[in-house]
Parts: C-alpha cells; sequence; structure tokens
C-alpha cells in the first residue's frame, strides 16, 4: 500500500477508533471513573499493569483492586500499612499477578508518590533520546530499587529487548492530548512525538499483514521498526495509530 493510501487508511480507523465509546468496553474505564489526577494515575499504573489476555477479565480484575483499594487508590496507595498489605498476600487477583503482586506495587508506588508526587518525572525521556528505551529502563530501575521479588517480573526491561507493551501503553494513556477524551494527557512534560506503540499480538498482525512490519517477533527491535513508518505518517501524533492497528484486529474488520 503506498504511503498517502496507508496514511489515509490509518487515519480513517483513528477516527473510527479513537471515540468515547471505545472506553465502555477497554481497560482504560477504570481509571476514567476518577477525576482527581492522582486516583487516575495510579489506577491507570496498575490496570495497565495487569492488562494482558481477556479484556473483560482485565476489568474485572481492576474492580478487584479497586475493593482492596477501598474506591480511593491515592489515598490507599498513601496510607496503607504493612498489615493492610499483608491482608493480600495469599489472594488471587489477575492471572500470574498475584495479590502478594499488588502488595509489592503498592508499597513500591507509596515511596514513588510520597516522594514525587507522581510517576510522570522517573518516566521522562532526556532531550537527545528518541523514544522511550532508556526512559522506561531507568523508570524499571527507580521503581523496582534492589528488589528481586517476583514481582518484578511484571515491570518489563527495554534492555532486555522486551516490546514494553504495558508500560507504553500506560504512557500512550498519560501522555496524548486531544479533544476526543479517551487518553488522558496527564503528563503534560513529556513529548507525544517520542511515544512507540503498545506492540501487541493485534497490532503486530495487523501491522505485518499491512505491510508495515517485517520483524516476526514482538519485541523492541519491532517496536523500533514500526517507529519509522508510523512517525512519517503523523510525527506529532504517531502514538494514535494504536487505534488503527488495535481496533483492526480486535474487531476483526480486516482482511489482507
Amino acid at each position: 500500500m503506498e504511503r498517502e493510501m496507508l496514511k489515509d487508511f490509518l487515519d480513517e480507523k483513528v477516527d473510527l477508533y479513537n471515540h468515547p465509546s471505545y472506553i465502555d468496553s477497554d481497560p482504560i474505564q477504570i481509571p476514567h471513573r476518577f477525576s482527581s489526577r492522582e486516583d487516575t494515575e495510579i489506577m491507570a499504573f496498575l490496570m495497565a499493569t495487569i492488562a494482558w489476555g481477556n479484556r473483560k477479565s482485565i476489568i474485572a480484575s481492576g474492580e478487584k483492586m479497586l475493593d482492596w483499594m477501598g474506591n480511593s487508590p491515592h489515598d490507599f496507595i498513601l496510607n496503607h500499612s504493612r498489615k493492610d498489605l499483608q491482608s493480600f498476600e495469599g489472594l488471587p487477583l489477575h492471572r500470574t499477578f498475584s495479590g502478594e503482586d499488588f502488595a509489592h506495587f503498592a508499597g513500591h508506588l507509596k515511596r514513588i508518590f510520597s516522594a514525587y508526587g507522581s510517576l510522570e518525572p522517573l518516566l521522562l525521556p532526556l532531550q537527545q533520546e528518541e523514544n522511550y528505551y532508556h526512559a522506561l529502563y531507568r523508570f524499571r530501575c527507580a521503581f523496582l530499587l534492589e528488589s528481586t521479588h517476583r514481582s518484578c517480573k511484571h515491570v518489563s526491561s527495554t534492555y532486555k529487548n522486551s516490546a514494553a507493551k504495558r508500560l507504553l501503553m500506560f504512557l500512550r494513556w498519560m501522555v496524548r492530548r486531544d479533544s476526543r477524551g479517551v487518553d488522558f494527557g496527564l503528563y503534560t512534560t513529556h513529548p507525544a512525538h517520542k511515544l512507540s506503540l503498545p506492540l501487541d499480538v493485534h497490532v503486530g498482525n495487523i501491522a505485518r499483514a499491512l505491510g508495515i512490519l517485517s520483524r516476526r517477533q514482538n519485541d523492541w527491535k519491532a517496536v523500533e521498526e514500526l517507529d519509522l513508518i508510523v512517525r512519517t505518517l503523523d510525527p506529532k501524533d504517531p502514538g494514535k495509530y494504536d487505534y488503527a492497528l488495535f481496533g483492526l484486529g480486535v474487531s476483526g474488520d480486516f482482511s489482507p
């Protein structure tokens, strides 16, 4: 498909899927329930962390986390006690992300929100960096510190060539700003033009079917290969094409 045809096709799909109606069927609905920045950010991070598998199951697991936090994520994160966390440690939560993992994440979030008030500064890429490759690794180090707990596997390492799909999805939610109101656009210090697409099975399959991704593995090298295309289509807002590729994959509306 020629570049102009590709851009027109994908822009049309962005317009179709980047719509408030998208919220109701997506895990992003959970952080959308809150009006405060802190509640929204914390819940978005936790939802992105468990965002693999069936979307209905992810949403149900998000409801469970909300219940555990008394429907007040920021208050819970800042004020929970060790005893509060111990009550979750034997409980299941979402697939391989257990109540014990949640407890460790809550502890990390308490430390960071007490010190910085947000995850925003820890995720910011340096001016000379073209994408979030190094920023995501620095964030992983700052979030986990020296921990070797099993929950560490739920924070991907770009330095191990991970596509970091869940972290990139969280960043899309936090960084992108437009009039549609699906993404939150809370991280005003972050550059939207440096966003990469959250590369999951749906995005990868559609990108390959369109001929804009040749790498077979869904890893960081594939993320950067896809960057080369989507950043020519919209240099200021390449992250929006996640809507087109993911939406086409989930809907089944596309056949090569």
